[in-house]
């Protein structure tokens, strides 16, 4: 992989051009907010979703168990990432509802398509001519999770169902023509601390974004060698289908203490992540 070499500004280093393709939520603008701080210019492809999972149906179906579950969710967010709202000023932004991003002619993110770095973060299953110029491109994929022992979707909430709180972190890899399967470059995670489980799946969230812009502003990132994912090691794979109201009514139940993710948390086996960044 060729390497990429910022720009230095004040004593610090500037990409000239990010496209992060992602979503809406309070942790997606967190991060192009991040993106933001070291970019002269973010581009913004964002697919949308209710920011009030389980009271309004959309990706999730609504019922009281997912607005309960989500709930939880969504005051753990804003206590990390804070709530919704405007993106950064130095962003041009393309928003779509979720799914649309396939559907899409390439010709309208012209402009987006002209940038050093790519990052995807959130957004729906990129196909086709578009995901062919991004891996070409060499994108950034940020899965949250830590392949390859949980793969799919929501996979930090079923290591936490799976009482594993140990495997919940995210995991930064090359973007490939398969779902989460592109060669891998670190392992972002929270640091040893007792919380809820909902707050430590999105501290898991702020590590990857942390992890992610420390790396990109070094530009230390372009010369890890990326590690194909050994899968041999799946514990679960899991798709959106997989979570229902009896699945989240039971995580509900027997949610794991704060004592209990920590002490899991202190005996993570370090040498079972690739190049771990522990959230400062």
């Amino acid at each position: 992989m060729p390497a990429r070499r910022p720009r230095e500004r004040d004593g610090r280093n500037e990409i000239m051009k990010i496209t992060v393709f992602s979503s809406n939520q309070p942790r997606h603008i967190a991060l192009i907010e991040a993106l933001a701080s070291i970019a002269d210019s973010v581009f913004v492809v964002q697919e949308c979703n209710t920011v009030f999972p389980g009271r309004i149906a959309d990706f999730f179906a609504r019922s009281k168990v997912m607005e309960s579950y989500f709930s939880r969710v969504i005051e753990a967010e804003i206590a990390v990432f804070g709530r919704p709202r405007l993106g950064p000023r130095k962003t041009r932004t393309i928003a779509l509802k979720q799914g649309d991003l396939n559907l899409l002619e390439i010709e309208t993110l012209e402009d987006a398509l002209q940038s050093d770095t790519y990052i995807v973060f959130g957004s729906s299953y990129v196909r086709g001519a578009l995901c062919d110029l991004l891996v070409e491109n060499k994108a950034l994929n940020i899965h949250l999770g830590i392949s390859p022992y949980y793969r799919g979707s929501s996979c930090n909430f079923w290591a936490l169902y799976d009482e594993k709180p140990q495997h919940v972190g995210a995991t930064i890899h090359m973007l490939g023509k398969g779902l989460d399967s592109g060669p891998m470059l670190f392992h972002a995670l929270p640091q040893d601390q007792a919380v809820d489980p909902f707050l430590l799946g999105m501290l898991a969230v702020k590590a990857a974004h942390e992890g992610l812009v420390h790396f990109l502003g070094s530009g230390e990132i372009w010369n890890m060698e990326p590690v194909p994912q050994n899968r041999s090691l799946e514990m679960r794979y899991t798709r959106n289908s997989d979570f229902t109201d009896a699945i989240a009514s039971e995580y509900l139940d027997r949610a794991l203490s704060a004592h209990d993710i920590f002490a899991a948390l202190q005996s993570r086996d370090m040498a079972a992540f690739l190049r771990p960044y522990t959230l400062k």
